[in-house]
């Protein structure tokens, strides 16, 4: 009741009763405001009542609930997530609608074999907001791709040749890593 009176006074008496018709509110009242009957008595029994208007905020942090994941790299080289993928069933305690984001949400070669933090954001109704980190490993599962060429090598007097792993490859390439490149066999002879 002290909470909406504003110095209820009486004649005589400076001890004074009071009451209100309603002293509690939950999410279903965010936002509309609610009528309370302040009653004051005094010792001799005698009262008067007033009105006030009590608006109800919502100031509660909704809850950040992270999962971690594993993404893989494409054949560019490159992944993306959304923020659902790293939600790991946020909510906000007046149960209503949430925002989520999260940052970094796209990867490249740099993360590939890491693990990075990515922070998820949970913004409700309200404006509240609150955040939890997930971790998400990059991995790089894509094979190279091999392109061969074919060549022609001419014997040299003493009737041998000898080629290296750059003759035969025609642009064999990787979505993240340099090639190391190998023959099963270099030398020819007759």
């Amino acid at each position: 009741a002290a909470d909406v009176d504003m110095s209820s006074m009486d004649n005589c008496d400076d001890d004074l009763d009071l009451a209100i018709d309603n002293d509690t509110f939950d999410c279903d009242d965010v936002g509309i405001p609610q009528t309370v009957i302040l009653t004051v008595t005094d010792d001799q029994g005698n009262s008067d009542q007033c009105t006030a208007t009590v608006t109800v905020e919502d100031d509660g942090e909704p809850v950040a609930e992270c999962q971690n994941i594993t993404v893989q790299l494409d054949a560019s080289g490159n992944a993306t997530i959304v923020a659902a993928d790293v939600d790991g069933g946020s909510s906000d305690p007046c149960g209503g609608d949430v925002m989520i984001t999260a940052s970094p949400t796209t990867f490249d070669c740099t993360d590939a074999g890491n693990d990075v933090n990515v922070t998820l954001t949970v913004t409700d109704d309200s404006g509240n907001s609150s955040t939890c980190v997930a971790v998400v490993t990059i991995e790089e599962n894509e094979d190279p791709v091999a392109r061969c060429q074919n060549i022609t090598v001419q014997l040299d007097a003493a009737g041998n040749a000898t080629i290296v792993a750059s003759d035969v490859d025609d642009g064999s390439s990787d979505n993240c890593v340099d090639l190391s490149l190998s023959l099963s066999s270099t030398t020819f002879d007759c």
